[in-house]
């Protein structure tokens, strides 16, 4: 199974909260974990925003982020490129998406093209899974259905 994480699923990993038991139980079994470029930008900064707010220490934050960074560097990684520009015009025309959503599903849709290996989508908006289960992707959380 190839696991393609928004960041949304990404924070979970390594911030306990709401989702990080389902994150955590898809992650073990997946093939491979593969998320978009923008992701690194978007995570450091969830991190740095919840030592901000209190939530983390400065010294749990350096080792969060010390371990997203280790874990990047395994991660296959979506360029922002053209073909995935096609892409994102193509979604936004048939779904309501914010830009960093738009960018997170069309990536997670190169991976699907490849029937070899089952593609899931996690992610934690409602919004962007009903997007990607219209696209034929198979979303985490769903309710009903195990790994």
């Amino acid at each position: 199974m190839i696991l393609y994480c928004d960041t949304s699923a990404l924070v979970k990993r390594y911030v306990n909260e709401a989702g990080t038991d389902i994150v955590d139980a898809a992650w073990e079994p997946a093939s491979v974990i593969a998320t978009s470029v923008v992701a690194y930008a978007e995570s450091m900064a969830a991190f740095h925003r919840r030592q901000r707010e209190g939530y983390l220490t400065q010294k749990n934050l350096r080792l969060i982020c010390d371990k997203f960074k280790n874990d990047y560097r395994q991660f296959v990684l979506v360029p922002a490129d053209h073909h995935l520009h096609q892409s994102i015009d193509h979604l936004l025309k048939h779904h309501p998406l914010r830009g960093f959503d738009a960018i997170h599903l069309a990536s997670a849709l190169i991976f699907n093209s490849d029937d070899k290996e089952t593609v899931v989508f996690a992610c934690f908006d409602a919004s962007l899974n009903n997007a990607a289960k219209k696209e034929g992707l198979r979303t985490l959380p769903d309710r009903g259905r195990t790994l």
